[in-house]
């Protein structure tokens, strides 16, 4: 086992990594900027790869079939195994299973066979095809595996395999605000101490992706459909899928994205994106409140 982590690493994997047959895991976690795409392409040439974002595990392929199903430990290199779970937990992707729609895709809610709820967004086969779609996804894995907030929707694992894409996510049991706020049932629960939790929650995540890290995050479509409440009504930021970091070395002009209604007006004239524009964002969502 080689731990690294913590020690403000950056740039990318040596591709020598993938060389050290007695290796079995690989812990890179709260670094700096260490791509996760290269993290795996260091490992493929061996078996494996990944169970949470920062830590790559090696596992002899004799061992592969009797990890089945252990989806948060080994990812076979090319999808098998999580995928064969993932058809017999939703079987086959069936509309019972459908919880939602996100941006790209279905969000599925799935049993897997460790008995832990997860959701699951996956890309529609034409949508895997869309270089935006595609670039979306990618984007998505990269930034939720670069930051961690108690306000951030934690991100499991992902699986592409024979174009079907798929992002395996905490499960969030009270679905978003945006759903919550439109229930007169659900919305009677929400009192005000509740309302400011939530509030406070948002903030604290769009402080940290501000601030606290290392580069500039900006998610660019806070929403009440991308803002999720779990069971204890805490609030979590999702969908990253448009998400960039702030360059100060850039103008940061940007093509036109977010939700109609959340939108900064000043990004729609000028098409330069800030922290400001999620800012507003917030604002937006606060006074729906």
């Amino acid at each position: 086992m080689l731990d690294v982590s913590i020690n403000s690493i950056s740039g990318q994997v040596p591709e020598e990594i993938g060389n050290l047959k007695n290796l079995l895991t690989l812990d890179m976690s709260s670094n700096n900027s260490v791509d996760p795409f290269l993290l795996v392409l260091a490992f493929c040439p061996v078996s494996s790869i990944c169970n949470c974002p920062c830590v790559v595990e090696k596992v002899e392929s004799e061992e592969k079939e009797t990890k089945n199903g252990d989806l948060f430990s080994i990812w076979n290199y090319d999808g098998k195994i999580a995928y064969e779970d993932i058809i017999q937990a939703t079987e086959d992707f069936d509309i019972r299973y459908c919880i939602g729609t996100g941006a790209y895709g279905i969000v599925y809610r799935a049993q897997i066979p460790s008995g832990r709820i997860v959701a699951l967004k996956k890309l529609h086969r034409l949508e895997c095809q869309e270089p935006s779609f595609d670039r979306s996804f990618q984007n998505e894995v990269k930034m939720l595996t670069e930051i961690r907030h108690k306000n951030i929707v934690k991100l499991y694992g992902f699986c592409l395999h024979n174009k079907c894409m798929f992002l395996v996510y905490e499960y969030m049991e009270r679905g978003s605000l945006l759903w919550v706020l439109s229930n007169d049932d659900e919305a009677q629960e929400l009192n005000w101490s509740k309302r400011v939790n939530i509030i406070k929650g948002i903030a604290n995540a769009l402080s940290y992706m501000h601030h606290d890290c290392t580069s500039t995050f900006l998610h660019r479509d806070i929403s009440g459909s991308n803002v999720l409440l779990n069971s204890e009504l805490e609030a979590f930021v999702s969908d990253f899928g448009t998400a960039r970091i702030l360059d100060p070395d850039s103008s940061n002009q940007t093509l036109l994205v977010g939700t109609i209604g959340y939108v900064a007006p000043e990004l729609a004239y000028t098409l330069s994106v800030t922290e400001k524009c999620d800012v507003y964002s917030f604002g937006v969502v606060a006074l729906e409140k």
